[in-house]
């Protein structure tokens, strides 16, 4: 199934809303998103999908069924300061279903580096990731700290974090968090090994 630059834009953006907002978006909204004058554009790109087998329209708002699987988005690597899921990030969706984790995955990030190697992650690997502002200590969390986004092993005492790699190679990274812009975006809750990785 050979799609178009602009079906699959069109596709990815009908696979988010569903993804985030639970239902698929109505042609306008794909007509906003794509830049297009007219629905009539949007319309003509869903039609042209449907042909190819990828979804089904129904003819009612938001009538979209995806014949695809939906999967997790999996996140690339983070635009400064952009939110995690935003839309440059996302680079592609695995077919897993989230519920397969425990706790359940709401993203899969896409790990850069070998500096949790000990802990068995290595570079290329897809983070299961579940979105949660806090962690527990020595939780595996995806961290933001100022504008870089980072996975390791979390330590809080006080006013200071600790985020440690699995990797001697690599310097614990120190955070004071008086001083320092620092989130947690989610914890680690399992891992995906695409085919060919170590």
């Amino acid at each position: 199934m050979e799609l178009t630059a602009r079906q699959r834009a069109v596709l990815e953006f009908v696979k988010r809303s569903m993804l985030e907002r639970q239902r698929p978006p109505t042609v306008h909204e794909i007509a906003e998103h794509m830049g297009y004058r007219s629905d009539n554009a949007a319309y003509q790109h869903l039609k042209a999908l449907e042909r190819k087998g990828v979804l089904v329209l129904s003819g009612r708002s938001r009538g979209i069924e995806l014949k695809v699987p939906l999967g997790l988005p999996v996140v690339g690597r983070v635009a400064a300061g952009a939110p995690i899921l935003a839309e440059e990030n996302i680079e592609d969706h695995w077919p897993v279903d989230g519920a397969a984790f425990r706790p359940r995955a709401d993203f899969l990030l896409r790990v850069r580096g070998m500096s949790m190697k000990n802990a068995g992650i290595h570079d290329g690997d897809l983070l299961a990731v579940h979105r949660s502002p806090v962690a527990e200590q020595n939780q595996i969390v995806v961290a933001r700290v100022e504008d870089e986004v980072t996975v390791k092993r979390y330590r809080r005492r006080g006013d200071t974090v600790q985020l440690l790699p699995e990797n001697e190679h690599y310097s614990v990274i120190r955070v004071d968090l008086r001083r320092q812009r620092f989130a947690i975006e989610g914890i680690m809750c399992g891992l995906v090994r695409p085919r060919g990785g170590p």
